[in-house]
C-alpha cells in the first residue's frame, strides 16, 4: 500500500501515548526486539532506518523509487493519533529496524496496512509479530478488516498475509494485489500464533544451551570465588568451544589467558556469565550487547531478592538485555548445563554434574540447585540439560517447556517451582507437552513470597486441579520427584492399575500390597519365593506374573549374600521381553544400580534399566503417579463444544451497562447474564408477610419452598421448608422461619424443584494471572465443610467438564451410590461447559456463584445465582499477541 502524506495537523497535541502497546518479543531466530508505538521524536530514528534500506525494499513499499524521505514525509509518518492512524516500530538496541502502520478508511471499521522491515532483519519473523500487535491495537480501536495492496513480485509479503491464518481475499487491480484480511480471531490464526511463539521461544533457549563460545566475566584468581568456580567447571566439563576469562587486572585465570574486557576478546562470544557485584552488572550488559553476545547468565546476587532498589536494578538489566536481543538466565542463579557430547557445557557453580541422560531439569532455586544435581548423580541418573533460573527475571520454566517439547534428547521434564510467573501459559504448554512427555513438578506449598496459590487468589487444591487438568504429575517433595523420574525415564508407561508382586520376603510383600491398595492400585496376590530364591526362581515367577498385570514390583532382599548380578540379569531379560514396567527394591539400593542397567552407549542407564527403591512402598508410590499419568494420557484430549442458545452480544450489553459510569465491583442479578448462555435461573420472589408468600406461590405455581433471601442462611440446617402445596402450610412455614431466623429477616418463595435431586454448587473466580477458573462441588453440608471442590481452567472441553464432575470426593453420590438418586450428569456437564464459556469470554465477571444447583434425574435446576463484576484489566494472561512476560 502506498501511503501519501497530507491532511495531518502536525502541530497539535497528541492523545495519550498507549504505553500498554509496548512489548518485548522473541523473534524466530531466538533473538529479541522491543515493540512500541511511534512517537514524533522518532524522526531521527526513522531517517536512519530509511537510509539502510535497499532499493528493492523501498520499491516494494512505495511502488516506485524514493531515495529519501522529505521533512513532510517524516512528520507524516511519526505524527499519529493512535486511533485512526497507528504505527508500531521495532527497535534493537538504539536502532529502529521495522515499522508497521494502519490508516483508517471508509467504512470506519476498515484500515489500510503496510509494513517495512530493514533488509538485515528480514527473515527473522519481524513482520509476523508486528502484524499480531498491530492487529490487537486495531481491534482495540474498532478496526475489523485490514486492506493491503502488494506488488505481485513481493512474494514474501504475500506469503506473510496468507500464512497469518486470517481469512483472506485477494484481487488484482491496477497492477497490484489487493488483500483483505478479516481480523476476527479464528482457530487457525490462534494456532499459527502459538506455533510461532513455540518456535521462537524454543530457539531462544537453544541459543543459550548450545553456545559455541563462553566468556566468564569476573573470573578472578581468588580460590573459591564465584567467577573462578564457573570457569573451572566449564574447563572441567571439557566445553567444546573456547572459554574466555574476563578480568580487568590479571593476565590469566586457571591457566587460561584473560581479557581486560569483553570487547577485547578476539573471537565472537555467544554466551556470557556475569559473576561481578550487582552494582557493576548493568555496565557489563551494555558492553556484552555491543560485542554481539546472544545470551547472559547472571549468577550475581543483589537484585530483586534484596528489595525495591535491587528490583529496579533487575528490571533495568532485563530491559537492556532484551533491547539488544539477549535472553537472561537469573540473576541470583546457579547457571545452566548441557551434557550433549557435542557441547559439554557446565556453566554452573555445581562441580558435580550428572552424566548424560534423558531428563531435562529446571530449578527456580539457585541455592537448592547444587543439592538437586548431587541427588541426581547419587542415584546414577543422567540429565540432558539443566537450568537454574534464580530470580527468573527473564528466562522461566515456560521457556524451557517450549524447548524440551521438541528436544529429541529429553524424554522427561522435571520442574522445581517456587512460584508461577504466567500460570495460564504454563497450563497451556504443560497440557500440550504432557501428551508426549511427562512433566513432573514439585510446587512448594508454603514458601514465603514464593507460594503461588495466595498470589493467584486460589486455594492450593485449585492449583493442584489445574495441574491435573494439564496432565502434570505433581509430587510433594524432591525425593518423590526423582523416584518418579527414574521410573518414567527408563521404563514404559503402565497400561492399567494391576500390579504383580514378586518377593523373597512375606513382610515386604505385604507392605507392598497394602501400599498398592492405599494408592488406588490393584495388586494381585504376591508371589513369595522364600529367602533362598535365586535368579531362576525370580525369572520364572516374574515371567508368570507379568502376562496378567500392567506392572510389577520385585523385592530382592536376601537375608544372606546371594548372587545379585545373576538375579538382576534375569529381571532385565524378563522385563525386556514383556514390554511392561518393572520396578524393584533391590537390596535396598536407591537409584539405578549398575546391575540393573541397560547400557545407553553414553555411560548412563538407558531405556529398559530397572529403577530401585529402598522400600517397596516408595516404588509403589512412584508407580501410582505413573499409572495416573498414563490414564490421563490415554484419555481423549477433548474439545470445547459448540453449544446452542448462546447470545454473546446481549451478554456484552449487560456487562457493559452494569459497569458504565462507576468503578470498583458491582453485584448484579446473574439471571439475565446466564440466560444469554442458555442457563435458566429459577425465579424467587422476596416476600414480607405470609399473605405475600401465598400470592407469590400462586404466581409461581405449587408446590413451593420458602427460605431466607440470604443464600448464607440457607446453608444452616432447618432454614428451608420444602414441598409446600397449600396456603395454610405456607403460612405456618413462614411463621416458623421468621421466628427461627429472627427479626429483620427477609424470606423468599420459589417453585419446588423436581425431587429427588442432589444439591451441587458451581462457581467462577476470575484471577488476573490465570483467567477464569470454574469450580464444582456438592452442596451437602459435609462437602462444604471439607472444602470438597474441584477446579478447571476456562473454557472447559467436554473432557474437562466430565473430569470436573468426577474429581470431587463426593462424586459417587451423583451416580446413585449410598441411596442417592442417579443424577443427570450429562446436563450437569452441559451447564459447566456453558459457565466456562461465559467465564472465558467475560473477564469482567470477577465472581459467579450458582448455589444451589439441583441435579435431578432428568436435568438440573439452578435455584440461586449471583455475579460480581469489575472492570477487566487491559491485558489478560496468555491472550493477545506474543510478548515476553
Amino acid at each position: 500500500m502506498q501511503c501519501k502524506p497530507g491532511g495531518a495537523s502536525l502541530g497539535r497535541v497528541h492523545p495519550q501515548y498507549p504505553a500498554h502497546w509496548e512489548a518485548d518479543v522473541v523473534l524466530s531466530d531466538g533473538g529479541t526486539a522491543h515493540l512500541r508505538p511511534i512517537r514524533p521524536e522518532d524522526a531521527g530514528l526513522l531517517r536512519s532506518f530509511y537510509s539502510r534500506l535497499s532499493e528493492q525494499s523501498i520499491y516494494f513499499r512505495f511502488f516506485g523509487p524514493r531515495p529519501r524521505l522529505t521533512d513532510r514525509d517524516v512528520a507524516w509518518f511519526t505524527n499519529v493519533d493512535y486511533n485512526d492512524r497507528v504505527a508500531l516500530i521495532a527497535t534493537i538496541g538504539a536502532e529502529m529496524v521495522a515499522v508497521v502502520r494502519y490508516d483508517r478508511v471508509e467504512p470506519k471499521d476498515h484500515a489500510e496496512v503496510a509494513f517495512l522491515v530493514e533488509d538485515a532483519h528480514q527473515g527473522r519473523g519481524m513482520a509476523s509479530v508486528l502484524m499480531e500487535h498491530l492487529r490487537a491495537a486495531a481491534r482495540e480501536r474498532g478496526i475489523r478488516t485490514f486492506i493491503a495492496d502488494v506488488l505481485p513480485g513481493n512474494h514474501r509479503m504475500t506469503a506473510l498475509f496468507r500464512q497469518a491464518g486470517y481469512t483472506a481475499q485477494s484481487q488484482f487491480e491496477d497492477g497490484v494485489v489487493r488483500m483483505t484480511l478479516d481480523l476476527a480471531s479464528t482457530p487457525t490464526a490462534q494456532e499459527v500464533r502459538l506455533a510461532r511463539e513455540h518456535r521462537a521461544e524454543a530457539r531462544s533457549i537453544a541459543r543459550l544451551l548450545t553456545p559455541e563460545s563462553v566468556a566468564v566475566i569476573g573470573a578472578s584468581r581468588e580460590p573459591g570465588g564465584i567467577g573462578q568456580t564457573v570457569l573451572r567447571n566449564l574447563l572441567g566439563a571439557d566445553f567444546t568451544g573456547p572459554v574466555y576469562p574476563v578480568h580487568r587486572h590479571v593476565r590469566a585465570v586457571a591457566g587460561v589467558r584473560a581479557y581486560r574486557s569483553v570487547s577485547a576478546i578476539d573471537g565472537h562470544v555467544d554466551l556470557a556469565v556475569l559473576a561481578v557485584p550487582a552494582e557493576g552488572v548493568l555496565e557489563l550488559v551494555e558492553e556484552c550487547a555491543e560485542k554481539g553476545v546472544k545470551g547472559l547468565i547472571v549468577v550475581s546476587s543483589g537484585f530483586g531478592e534484596t528489595g525495591p532498589e535491587g528490583r529496579a536494578r533487575q528490571d533495568e538489566l532485563v530491559r537492556i538485555a532484551r533491547a539488544y536481543g539477549m535472553r537472561v538466565v537469573g540473576p541470583n542463579c546457579l547457571g545452566i548445563a548441557n551434557t550433549d557430547p557435542a557441547v559439554r557445557l557446565n556453566a554452573t557453580l555445581a562441580a558435580t554434574l550428572p552424566g548424560r541422560g534423558r531428563v531435562g531439569f529446571f530449578s527456580q532455586s539457585g541455592a537448592l540447585g547444587t543439592a538437586l544435581l548431587q541427588r541426581v548423580a547419587q542415584r546414577g541418573m543422567g540429565i540432558s540439560t539443566f537450568v537454574s533460573a534464580g530470580n527468573r527475571a527473564d528466562v522461566s520454566g515456560n521457556d524451557l517447556l517450549q524447548y524440551w517439547e521438541e528436544d529429541a534428547a529429553t524424554d522427561v521434564v522435571l520442574l522445581y517451582l517456587e512460584s508461577l510467573g504466567n500460570p495460564r501459559k504454563f497450563t497451556r504448554l504443560a497440557r500440550r507437552i504432557s501428551r508426549k512427555k511427562p512433566v513432573v513438578v514439585v510446587k512448594s506449598r508454603g514458601v514465603p513470597g514464593g507460594h503461588a496459590a495466595p498470589v493467584l487468589g486460589l486455594p492450593d487444591t485449585a492449583l493442584g486441579s489445574l495441574f491435573a487438568q494439564a496432565g502434570v504429575i505433581r509430587v510433594d517433595d524432591l525425593t518423590q520427584m526423582f523416584d518418579v523420574a527414574q521410573l518414567l525415564a527408563h521404563q514404559p508407561l503402565p497400561e492399567g492399575p494391576r500390579v504383580g508382586l514378586v518377593s523373597n520376603s512375606d513382610a515386604l510383600a505385604l507392605l507392598a500390597a497394602e501400599a498398592c491398595v492405599g494408592a488406588g492400585l490393584e495388586p494381585v496376590p504376591p508371589v513369595n519365593l522364600g529367602a533362598r530364591a535365586g535368579a531362576a526362581e525370580f525369572g520364572t515367577a516374574l515371567a508368570g506374573v507379568l502376562p496378567d498385570v500392567d506392572a510389577a514390583v520385585v523385592v530382592y532382599m536376601p537375608p544372606v549374600p546371594g548372587r545379585p548380578d545373576e538375579v538382576a540379569a534375569e529381571l532385565l531379560r524378563v522385563a525386556r521381553e514383556s514390554g511392561k514396567p518393572v520396578l524393584a527394591t533391590f537390596q535396598g539400593e536407591l537409584g539405578m544400580p549398575d546391575a540393573l542397567r541397560v547400557d545407553s552407549g553414553e555411560g548412563s542407564p538407558g531405556r529398559g534399566s530397572i529403577p530401585s527403591y529402598p522400600a517397596p512402598e516408595e516404588a509403589v508410590r512412584a508407580l501410582a503417579h505413573a499409572v495416573r499419568y498414563a490414564r490421563w494420557r490415554g484419555e481423549p484430549p477433548g474439545s470445547v463444544p459448540r453449544v446452542e442458545g448462546v447470545d454473546a452480544a446481549s451478554a456484552r450489553r449487560i456487562v457493559t451497562g452494569a459497569l458504565a459510569g462507576g468503578e470498583g465491583e458491582r453485584e448484579i442479578d446473574a439471571g439475565p447474564l446466564l440466560a444469554c448462555y442458555g442457563v435458566e435461573v429459577w425465579p424467587a420472589e422476596v416476600v414480607r408477610s405470609p399473605e405475600e408468600a401465598v400470592e407469590a406461590a400462586v404466581r409461581l405455581g405449587w408446590p413451593v419452598v420458602i427460605r431466607s433471601a440470604d443464600p448464607e442462611d440457607t446453608r444452616r440446617a432447618g432454614t428451608v421448608r420444602l414441598g409446600l402445596t397449600e396456603p395454610a402450610g405456607l403460612r405456618q412455614a413462614y411463621a416458623d422461619l421468621a421466628a427461627l431466623l429472627g427479626p429483620g429477616t427477609t424470606l423468599a418463595v420459589q417453585r419446588m424443584a423436581p425431587q429427588p435431586s442432589v444439591p451441587t454448587v458451581v462457581g467462577v473466580v476470575q484471577d488476573r494471572h490465570v483467567g477464569g477458573v470454574v469450580s464444582f462441588g456438592l452442596g451437602e453440608v459435609t462437602a462444604r465443610l471439607l472444602g470438597d471442590r474441584a477446579h478447571r481452567l476456562a473454557p472447559l472441553s467436554d473432557e474437562d467438564a466430565a473430569g470436573l464432575v468426577r474429581s470431587v470426593r463426593a462424586a459417587p453420590l451423583l451416580f446413585g451410590e449410598y441411596g442417592y438418586p442417579r443424577a443427570d450428569v450429562a446436563a450437569l456437564e452441559d451447564l459447566l461447559v456453558r459457565v466456562g464459556l461465559l467465564a472465558d469470554a467475560f473477564p469482567e465477571v470477577a465472581r459467579l456463584d450458582l448455589d444451589p444447583v439441583l441435579a435431578g434425574e432428568n436435568g438440573v435446576a439452578v435455584l440461586g445465582a449471583r455475579a460480581v463484576l469489575r472492570a477487566a484489566e487491559t491485558l489478560r494472561p496468555d491472550v493477545g499477541p506474543r510478548r515476553l512476560g
